[in-house]
């Protein structure tokens, strides 16, 4: 792999240029995946980088008191195939004057320099500065500091070169340094989500990424403790094993890296869905029915993230205790195995976990019960890191271990951070032997965007915020419940377990009811509670799937689900769960729409625990008499709501709350007998999007038509309701979203209302045939892990109306055309629950009509919904 001698002209070094580069890149691809053939190529890559640079500053008559040196990190000796190549040309100091003649001919060598490194193909970052600009401008940007760090000498004057490395020397600020580059990596790391986990994880800037070893080091440069993990072994700041965890991992993110560059053609840092199973096979991975390639890849990318998280943390720590001074600091004894010093839990000796293997989940505890300390120090992380080979079968069967376990989780508060610490520390995985199989486990589901391991923990830091009253503001209601819930821990274990058997294949719910029933077995969990808690991990996805696919003003569907939860506290739990469950999934994923559902789901379903049976006359009596009291408060006239509320069916009633009833009455009072469309909107009274009203005389692609034109307005449809009034009208409202609303104040939502009662009733006035629906583009993600398109038609028990459930990647336009051939087929819509999972969607409508009735008619609507929503 060496570079033959260079030539002479532009054009040769051009073709030797590339035709070097191209045959290290095809040795490289050749060779078998592995961190060594990496390594190899990257070394190989810059050497041959040099001789080029070389070979055209002495073509191009630099000055001789100039000096060409490599920067950033081309400056480390190695480059990635696709990475930019950053060069520093360092000018004699300003004292050395040249004459006018002299300085226009130093600036045209120095640009035609520049030229013919870009017309030969070396990308490069190029900078022109003397030794006193380069001091000033590092004094005012850590980032130029950090290259200049890392700077290699290529050609030209030795004696400026040197200077220029004195001087800088001189310039650092060990401590000023370290803190900016410890800001700089945290602003880092909650810019890529503060997990090794995501998804899509960007392999040189996310935590874990190679980024954290290579600040590492720079701050090890800059405090004079080593440039190389050999040396930083040698002054005792990591251990012959952490030098080779590390060098091994970092090899492996090397490798990953480099083949990443290969397979994208360009700079591709991230480990994007679109490109993983051609990494992973390029490393010889192959699919197989229970297992993607691209999963067994990042599985071992995660582990490797961790690994080096874990590990720049220590050595981070420990470097800060150098430059600090603060390993002197005085120390408070806290028990016989731990301390407290400057905020951080300490060992009390560095064998203390090989000793006493009892102390390592005591560590836990003591971090939890200790006030003050905020984290685990440099020693303790060590201590944890050396000793995972002490948790074996015998640790995790331990009765003193099993009892600490139960006390971290009863603890009164701390569970949220304890158990991240445990699990970037291992031993999580380590003690539940159950969760350590959903480490760095992806989920192809589209609207998670964690690993399973990060969902479950996000999970359990939900749950345990319904008990913290500063986060009230977060979960008004799921806070009120859990000041008269008794035992958090039950909540808390549900939460470890709820997808703890994810990715074995069958039901994780059923499979992972069983992981917890012999967790409590073990942990002599009291009957009562562990019944409780299997119960909640077996149904953990019921309350949800109700809320958001079932009519909740059927009886029939709430007195289901209470018999199914029994007990008002198997309902309080279950409640709790699901909402910690969903906003534990993504950001994206909730929305106050779900959460009105769930919470009628729930006083409806608890109301009916109570003994009250559905009695719907008098539940509609009762909205009846609150809407006309709220009438009343808007000064309307008695009755006002009587030539409307004739013509309504009792379903109406069932399906809207006593606000929106008395909205409507107030709405469409002098409008109950118009020929045209009635369009009205408000600001929804769940404080997100608009709630539309249309009233309109019935037609068959009436529906369609609104929906066409909220898709061609960029709404988002949350919720349809759809009422065919006595009199042959149409009265149906949306819950709709759209980003036009997001940040804005009210006077933005006011003409957003206008422009929507407006548009509306001019789109419903077409009488042509409706539009094509648009085939809208599918996101990166839904191209690299899509869904099979479902559709499932089936009778009501009463055989009077079908449910129709479509399952299919999310798109604009699709409700639009589901619409449209619902309208063909002249099937009436009475209800459309759409529910959105990130970039799925699991819609469900209550429908009737004619055509249903046939099976020959009925496969064809079948057939052509399934051609409607296919990507």
């Amino acid at each position: 792999m060496q570079a033959t001698a260079a030539p002479a002209s532009i054009a040769e070094l051009r073709t030797h240029f590339r035709q070097g580069k191209a045959e290290l890149l095809d040795h490289f691809k050749a060779s078998r995946a592995s961190a060594p053939a990496a390594t190899r190529l990257l070394k190989a890559l810059a050497r041959h980088v040099d001789g080029t640079l070389v070979s055209l500053w002495e073509r191009c008559g630099m000055p001789a008191g100039a000096a060409l040196l490599a920067v950033g990190g081309y400056g480390r000796g190695e480059l990635f195939p696709h990475s930019d190549v950053d060069v520093l040309v360092l000018l004699p100091p300003a004292s050395v004057r040249q004459p006018d003649g002299d300085a226009a001919a130093t600036q045209a060598a120095i640009e035609g320099f520049i030229t013919a490194c870009w017309d030969i193909g070396l990308e490069i970052g190029s900078s022109v500065r003397t030794v006193d600009e380069c001091i000033a401008e590092a004094e005012r940007d850590v980032t130029v500091q950090t290259a200049l760090l890392e700077s290699r000498y290529l050609c030209g004057s030795r004696r400026v070169f040197t200077t220029f490395r004195h001087a800088n020397t001189r310039a650092m600020d060990a401590k000023a340094f370290l803190r900016a580059k410890t800001l700089e990596m945290i602003q880092r790391h909650q810019k890529y989500e503060d997990t090794p986990y995501a998804l899509e994880p960007n392999c040189k800037e996310s935590p874990g990424g190679l980024r954290d070893l290579q600040v590492v080091i720079w701050v090890a440069r800059a405090a004079g403790l080593g440039k190389n993990w050999s040396e930083l072994a040698g002054k005792g700041l990591i251990t012959p094993f952490e030098v080779k965890q590390l060098q091994r991992n970092e090899g492996l993110l090397k490798l990953i890296r480099a083949r990443l560059h290969m397979i994208a053609g360009r700079r591709e840092d991230r480990l994007v869905f679109d490109l993983q199973t051609a990494v992973a096979e390029s490393f010889g991975y192959q699919s197989t029915p229970g297992q993607r390639a691209s999963e067994v890849l990042m599985r071992r990318y995660y582990w490797a993230a961790k690994a080096v998280a874990q590990l720049n943390q220590i050595l981070m720590l420990n470097i800060q205790e150098r430059v600090d001074d603060s390993q002197d600091q005085p120390m408070r004894p806290i028990d016989e195995h731990f301390l407290e010093r400057g905020g951080m839990l300490e060992v009390a000796s560095d064998d203390l976990y090989q000793r006493h293997p009892h102390a390592i989940l005591r560590t836990f505890l003591a971090y939890q019960q200790t006030v003050g300390v905020k984290g685990l120090s440099a020693r303790t992380l060590r201590a944890l890191y050396n000793s995972r080979d002490q948790m074996g079968a015998e640790f995790r069967n331990d009765p003193v271990n099993r009892a600490t376990f139960m006390q971290i989780l009863q603890e009164k508060e701390g569970q949220t951070h304890a158990f991240r610490l445990m699990n970037q520390t291992s031993v999580l995985g380590r003690y539940l032997w159950v969760f350590r199989r959903i480490v760095g486990q992806m989920q192809h589901d589209l609207f998670h965007v964690y690993t399973v391991d990060q969902h479950i923990l996000m999970v359990l830091r939900n749950v345990r915020r319904f008990f913290i009253p500063e986060h009230a503001h977060e979960y008004p209601f799921c806070t009120q419940l859990a000041l008269t819930w008794d035992k958090p821990w039950v909540l808390y274990v549900a939460a470890l377990f709820h997808d703890v058997a994810k990715g074995r294949g069958g039901d994780h719910s059923e499979l992972g009811a069983r992981e917890v029933r012999r967790f409590c077995r073990d942990h002599d969990i009291a009957r009562d509670d562990a019944a409780l808690i299997e119960f909640l991990v077996h149904e953990h996805l019921r309350m949800s799937r109700i809320a958001q696919k079932e009519d909740l003003s059927d009886p029939e569907v709430i007195q289901d689900f209470a018999k199914r939860v029994g007990t008002p506290r198997y309902l309080t739990g279950l409640y709790l769960l699901t909402v910690a469950d969903i906003r534990g999934t993504s950001p994206k994923v909730w929305n106050a729409w779900k959460g009105k559902l769930l919470e009628d789901l729930y006083r409806w379903t608890l109301r009916a625990l109570g003994g009250a049976k559905p009695n719907l006359d008098a539940e509609i009596e009762a909205r009846k008499e609150e809407a006309r009291h709220l009438l009343n408060l808007h000064s309307m006239l008695p009755d006002t709501e009587g030539p409307l509320w004739k013509t309504l069916e009792v379903s109406y009633f069932a399906r809207h709350d006593a606000g929106d009833i008395a909205w409507h009455a107030r709405s469409l009072f002098r409008h109950v007998a118009a020929t045209e469309p009635v369009v009205k909107a408000r600001p929804s009274s769940l404080g997100e999007g608009l709630q539309v009203l249309v009233y309109a005389p019935d037609r068959p692609d009436l529906f369609a038509r609104i929906c066409g034109y909220f898709d061609g307005a960029s709404f988002n449809i949350l919720d349809a309701k759809v009422h065919t009034t006595r009199s042959g009208y149409a009265l149906d409202t949306f819950q709709v979203t759209s980003p036009q609303l997001e940040g804005h104040d009210a006077a933005h939502y006011r003409d957003l209302i206008s422009l929507v009662e407006t548009q509306l009733v001019l789109a419903l006035a077409g009488t042509g045939p409706l539009p094509e629906p648009s085939r809208g583009r599918l996101s990166r993600r839904v191209k690299s892990f899509p869904i099979t398109p479902r559709i499932t038609l089936r009778p009501d028990e009463k055989a009077q109306r079908w449910l129709l459930g479509v399952s299919t990647s999310d798109r604009s336009g699709l409700l639009y055309a589901i619409a449209r051939v619902l309208a063909r087929h002249h099937v009436n819509l009475q209800l459309a629950k759409i529910t959105t999972l990130g970039e799925r969607v699991e819609d469900t409508f209550l429908i009737d009509g004619s055509a249903l009735q046939q099976n020959k008619k009925q496969i064809a609507i079948e057939s052509e919904l399934l051609d409607a929503i296919s990507p």
